[in-house]
Order: structure tokens, then sequence, then C-alpha cells
């Protein structure tokens, strides 16, 4: 069992290493830039009917299944953080986030080509895409000052503690990758037979907070103390939030990932300051 285990650990590091290669990262971005491409032609297809009748096709579709594709890259990438980082794995989250919010504000676009009717009904119209873009930047901010009060401090007692806690993330996400890939054969055979593709982005989220619960629970055999648990149980919930966005309704998807983004971020200040406290406190009584 333990060599079955340790196997599973060292392809996780294999499959860490290459994710991280340059030759990937071009990689990914030649596939973005070819679906986006590819995604041009489709809607020149569309526009000449050359596409089988009743299939109408945008000029954004394009736009669109870039953002698709780098955003299971993204997803790649946030399942690989869990070792390093959780609370670089919860700041990945909402940068995925605010990628949707952005591809969601181009694809409404989209219904809008041609001639536009400035009356007061298109302009009401305009408000959710006007509301997904601005929650974009909003979530944006949040996550870049997320990243910046960061402030990384080890819950275990020794390397020992460390490096175990690090080996049963690193299974994790192991394991993650294997079901994101079996969704995404899964998405894709769905889309063949029924000639409409639906991501199962929700079901992955999902994943995720079961993921960030079972971290929390497992963290006790290493630490109880407060400040660890609440900011653990924090970035649990903010994930939770993060799931209800993407099935909420125009403008509560924007409010529930501010709200999330603010949670976590505050938890992270108030974590900071009480901790410097503690430090300092310690150093009096030694003194």
């Amino acid at each position: 069992m333990k060599k079955i285990l340790q196997f599973q650990i060292n392809s996780y590091d294999k499959f860490h290493l290459l994710w991280e290669s340059p030759k990937v990262n071009k990689l990914i971005s030649n596939i973005v830039v070819i679906a986006f491409l590819t995604g041009l032609l489709i809607a020149l297809m569309s526009h000449f009917n050359f596409l089988p009748q009743g299939m109408k096709i945008n000029i954004f579709f394009s736009i669109e299944l870039a953002f698709n594709v780098l955003l299971i890259f993204e997803a790649m990438s946030l399942i690989f953080l869990f070792p390093d980082s959780v609370a670089d794995s919860v700041g990945k989250q909402f940068e995925i986030i605010s990628l949707i919010l952005l591809r969601d504000a181009f694809k409404e676009f989209g219904h809008y080509l041609g001639d536009v009717n400035w009356s007061m009904d298109f302009l009401i119209e305009l408000t959710p895409i006007i509301s997904d873009a601005f929650g974009a930047i909003l979530v944006f901010l949040i996550t870049g000052l997320f990243y910046r009060a960061q402030k990384h401090f080890r819950i275990t007692r020794n390397y020992e503690e460390q490096s175990g806690f690090i080996k049963i993330k690193k299974l994790l996400s192991i394991y993650l990758v294997f079901f994101f890939v079996l969704i995404g054969f899964y998405d894709l055979f769905r889309a063949y037979e029924n000639q409409t593709f639906i991501s199962s982005v929700k079901l992955f989220y999902n994943l995720l907070i079961f993921t960030d619960v079972f971290i929390l629970l497992f963290s006790l055999r290493y630490t109880t103390k407060y400040l660890n648990l609440f900011r653990y149980s924090s970035f649990a919930l903010a994930t939770i939030f993060l799931r209800l966005t993407l099935s909420a309704p125009a403008y509560f998807n924007v409010l529930l990932a501010v709200i999330a983004g603010l949670m976590v971020l505050l938890v992270t200040y108030i974590y900071n300051y009480l901790l410097v406290k503690e430090g300092a406190a310690k150093d009096l009584v030694s003194v």
C-alpha cells in the first residue's frame, strides 16, 4: 500500500514539474490561440451560411471558446497549487471566477451585434453585462490585495509533520486531476450525444469544497489553534460562495463573488494582525 501511495506522490511531482515547464506554457498558449481562431472560422462559416441550417453563431463565440479553453488550464493550475499553499489555491479560485465573469460579459455582447437601438429597454438589458464586467474588476482587485496580504506560517511542529501534510495534499491533487479529466471526457461525450456542450464546472467546484473541508479536518492532527482553524474554515466557506456564483442569476453572482472575496481578505488581515500581536506578546514574556 505504501508503495502505491508513494508511486502516486511521485507521479504528482512529475506531472507538476512538467506542467510548470516553459514548453507546456507555450503549448497552452498555442492551444488557446488555436481555439480562438477556430471560433472565428466557425463564426465566419455561419455568417456565409456554410453551417447546417438553423446553426447561427456570432463572432463573439471565438472569445467565449478561447476563454473556456483557458479556464480549463486555469483549473488544472489550481489543482497543482493545493500542496503548496491553501491560500494560493483560494486566490486561484478567485482568478477563475473573475475570468468567468469576463467571459459571460463577452458572451452577452454577442447578442447585440449590428445596429443598436439605444432605447431605455436596451440600456436596461446592458446592466447585467456591466455588472459582470465591473464585478470582474472588483474580484481582480480583491485577488491582488489577497495575494499581497498573504503571510505563510507553518502549522506543523517539525519537518516530518510538514512533509506528511504535503504528501496528503499531493495525493488529493492527483485524485482531483483524475476526476477533472474524467469530468472533461464526460462533458465531451454528453456534448456528442446531445449536440450541446454543458460544462461540469459546478461539479468540479463541489469537489473543491469537499477537498477544502478535508484539508481543514486533516490539519487538526497538527494544530487545534483557533486562529488557524478559523482561517481554514473561512476559506472553505468562501469556496461555497464561489460555487453559488456559478448558478446565481445576474447581479447576485457578482454580489456573492465580492462577498466571498471581502470575507477572505478581511480574515487574512485580521489573521496577520493577531499573529503579529501574538508574536510580540511572546517576545515580552521571554524578556
